[in-house]
Parts: C-alpha cells; structure tokens; sequence
C-alpha cells in the first residue's frame, strides 16, 4: 500500500524533480495533461515549480504517493481556492501515477485521501474532467463521481490530436 502524503511549498520544491518525472511519464503514456510530446523533462518540473505560490497559501493541496521502496509514484491535487460563492467546492487536479506503478491501488489511494481531505474541510462538491474512454474515467465513477457532460474535442492529447472531455462532479 502506498504512503500518502501533502506537501507544503517547500516540499513541492524539493519533489519537483520527482514530480516532473511522473508526469512526463503520463504525458509519454497518452495522458492529456495539459502537455504535448515530447513533454521535456524542464518543462514539466518548471509546472511544478510555478505552483508553489498556490500550495503555500493553501489555495491548492498537493498529495504524493510513495511505494513500499520510498519512490513517489503518483500524485493529485485538491484546488480548493475560489469566489466567495464556490468555497464549497473543489476540483480535482492532475491525478497522476507514474506507468511502471499503475494497477497497484495507486490512484485509488490518493483519491481516497483527496476525498477525505475534502470531507474534513466541509466541502460538499468535487468537480474534474478527464479524456472521455480513458481508464481514468471508470476508477472515478467506481469512486462515485457522475458524469455531468462531454465536451468534444476539449484538449489536444499529447500527439496534438483534439479530445473529448468529460466533467463529472461527486456530491459529498
């Protein structure tokens, strides 16, 4: 089981080598994150980085897991900041595990986690899309989110060919 922990700003500065690693990996293994091939490795670390002021106000949590051997294999964020007429709500953010960790509980745990974090600060919706058909999308609905609605051609994937999202939202 992996362990699942929050990173302050200080943290995040010092896993963002690690952080940027799984998340060239995802992008390397088709996931659309925002990225496009070939998703070079200081591009991805300066993301991470540029999040820093976010995690340190607290606008943004930032959770990582760690294997059995120490290594951080995944991550998520809970992007709680706001208008005053949405601090009830969060979305969930870049929910990542590095491919050589997947099928491993991985992502289940730090939804888990995001969802309690969520609880405890008395939030009662989470919001988040992700690429219609893709894996991700059927761990989210075992977890209870519903689909809201597909947008076609929302985002390029990572070869730079447009992709449908789908939102979904989970009633806390």
């Amino acid at each position: 089981m992996p362990t699942i922990k929050q990173l302050d700003a200080d943290g995040l500065r010092r896993h963002a080598p690690e952080l940027a690693e799984v998340l060239r990996d995802c992008v390397l293994h088709g996931a659309s994150i925002g990225f496009l091939l070939p998703c070079p490795l200081n591009e991805a670390q300066d993301f991470w980085l540029s999040l820093a002021p976010q995690i340190a106000s607290g606008e943004r949590l930032l959770f990582v897991a760690h294997d059995a051997h120490g290594a951080l294999c995944g991550t998520v964020q809970l992007v709680v900041g706001g208008m005053p007429n949405g601090r009830h709500r969060a979305e969930i953010s870049k929910m990542l595990v590095h491919s050589g960790a997947r099928r491993q509980g991985i992502a289940q745990a730090l939804m888990a986690h995001a969802l309690a974090t969520a609880r405890a600060l008395g939030l009662t919706l989470l919001v988040l899309d992700t690429c219609t058909g893709f894996p991700a999308q059927a761990m989210y609905e075992k977890l209870g989110f519903a689909v809201t609605g597909v947008v076609p051609g929302y985002a390029a994937l990572p070869d730079g060919t447009l992709g449908a999202a789908t939102f979904m939202h989970l009633q806390l």
